[in-house]
């Protein structure tokens, strides 16, 4: 029941992002709900892959290159989900930071315990 809950906050959290962004749209909130569930599997199965795969350039650049792969998760996930888009490169780096903000911000003020690294 708490994974569902997350996916709900975080398909709130999606709304609210794109909401304040002008290059990312999300058509409605089963759109919403999709993009939060593609999201959950995709940094849950393939992101920590390519952590691992970029460890020495993400050393070099003194862990930059993480938002990289966030905005990649962003990227293959727009074009996964039909009704999710994102305009530009700039427009996906700020939606992920957005999101994970909103994303926080809700899940503490709904008393879920943010267990993700």
């Amino acid at each position: 029941m708490a994974f569902i809950g997350r996916i709900l906050i975080s398909a709130v959290a999606a709304i609210i992002a794109a909401y304040f962004l002008n290059g990312v749209h999300i058509d409605n909130s089963v759109t919403a709900i999709l993009l939060a569930l593609v999201l959950s599997l995709l940094n849950s199965f393939v992101k920590p892959i390519l952590i691992i795969l970029t460890i020495p350039i993400t050393i070099l650049t003194l862990g930059l290159f993480l938002l990289v792969l966030n905005v990649l998760m962003i990227e293959w996930a727009a074009k996964l989900i039909p009704g999710f888009t994102v305009d530009s490169w700039w427009a996906a780096l700020w939606f992920s930071l957005l999101l994970s903000f909103v994303n926080s911000l809700l899940l503490s003020l709904t008393g879920h315990k943010n267990n993700t690294a």
